[in-house]
């Protein structure tokens, strides 16, 4: 999986700024330092860039500077995901320099409630304002991971510090890594000779950046393993911590991958491709037109056939009728040809009579009375059990009729069928 290691800028402090900008500003404007790599192992690339102009990995990593974390260890207490930050700063209310609010915290990997672990505060406002810079750019921070952190065996390395501003060089400073915490001093004055034992542990690891290995070995008195910064930095990317955590933790994977998707279709690359859907589109578009104006010609002409039908069979009908529903009006007309013919039609008594008294079960006595309307024929039906019915209705259905039975009748009607178009 090929990974982006980011170091972020050194958090201000007491820095003049000029007047009307602000932090986001400021640091908006930064050029970070970075590597890449397809292992996390070996770097391929390194380099310093806008955040804009950072490479594209699938995994980005963010790493914060030694003096921009301070560490405490305390007993993790037993509490519901919901409210563990809150009981993080219950127990680290003394020890916290600065309000809680304005604290980000973070808990050790594989930590278990109840046991000892360690704990990394960070200004919360900073890191918030350094992930958006990026995110500003385009680059979506997955982990957030500390330089140095607690570890046993110790860790000493030596690199050159920078002034804010990153130009001038501030004499070497060492950076001590041990189970106990982590504490970076300048080699100048007896402070870090106070703070390694004196003699180190035995599998004390020793490295320095190019550029200070020379006053290592002389404050040493011993080799030590040369380590570019981007060497360190991609180490660093290796940590198991995950600073994001909280509030800050990442919840939008899949925001950022619809957004990723996106930018990407969007750029010169994938013109040839915008431009080949937007054709395809449009052949779509104008194939269903076309099929459409198709199938309109061929109702309409159905249409016309059987208004031109019903005209030449019933020459007197309105052609106003014959527009709205030829359908309609043939039923109609055909029915008067009937009536003047002295036949009764399908929905006549006659014909439902008649369809009645061949499905009467021969054990029923006659029907003791009835009432029709056109199309509607109602028998009296007291004491029919439901045998009887369901024979009834089922000779019926044969003919084309459709029966209801109801608080002791019978509603028989002819069955609608599915008419022409």
């Amino acid at each position: 999986m090929s990974t982006l290691v980011i170091q972020l800028p050194e958090r201000q402090r007491l820095h003049a700024r000029a007047l009307g900008e602000t932090t986001f500003d400021r640091e908006r404007r930064r050029y970070y330092v970075y590597v890449t790599s397809t292992d996390g192992l070996a770097f391929e690339a390194q380099g310093e860039a806008a955040a804009a102009l950072l490479p594209r990995r699938s995994q980005v990593t963010a790493v914060v500077r030694e003096a921009d974390v301070s560490w405490h260890r305390i007993t993790l207490p037993k509490a519901p995901a919901a409210r563990l930050r809150a009981a993080l700063v219950g127990v680290l209310e003394e020890a916290l320099l600065e309000d809680a609010e304005s604290v980000h915290l973070a808990i050790a990997p594989l930590a278990a409630a109840g046991q000892t672990t360690w704990v990394a505060a960070l200004d919360r406002a900073w890191l918030q304002d350094e992930l958006a810079a990026l995110q500003s750019g385009g680059v979506f921070v997955d982990r957030v991971v500390p330089m140095a952190w607690p570890d046993d065996p110790p860790i000493g390395h030596f690199h050159v510090a920078q002034a804010a501003d990153g130009t001038s060089p501030q004499g070497v400073t060492l950076t001590w890594a041990h189970a106990d915490g982590v504490a970076s001093v300048r080699l100048e004055g007896g402070l870090a000779r106070a703070l390694v034992p004196s003699p180190a542990p035995p599998a004390t690891r020793w490295t320095a950046s190019p550029t200070a290995a020379v006053t290592a070995e002389r404050w040493l008195g011993a080799p030590v393993t040369v380590m570019p910064d981007e060497q360190r930095l991609l180490q660093a990317g290796r940590s198991l911590w995950n600073l994001r955590q909280f509030d800050l933790a990442r919840r939008t994977r899949g925001a950022r991958a619809l957004g990723d998707w996106l930018r990407q279709t969007m750029s010169p690359a994938w013109r040839p491709v915008r431009v080949g859907v937007a054709v395809l589109v449009a052949a779509h578009i104008a194939g269903l037109n076309l099929w459409a104006w198709h199938e309109k010609g061929v109702i309409e002409t159905r249409r016309s056939a059987i208004q031109a039908l019903v005209k030449s069979t019933y020459p007197r009908v309105n052609d106003a009728d014959l527009q709205r529903d030829a359908s309609a009006v043939m039923l109609r007309e055909t029915q008067a040809l009937r009536t003047l013919a002295g036949k009764p039609g399908d929905a006549d008594l006659e014909p439902m009579l008649q369809a009645a008294a061949a499905a009467w079960p021969p054990e029923r006595p006659p029907v003791e009375n009835l009432r029709f309307e056109t199309g509607k024929l109602t028998l009296a039906a007291n004491g029919w059990s439901d045998t009887q019915i369901e024979q009834f209705r089922s000779v019926l259905g044969q003919s084309g009729f459709q029966v209801e039975a109801n608080e002791g009748r019978l509603v028989v009607t002819r069955a609608r069928t599915r008419s022409a178009a």
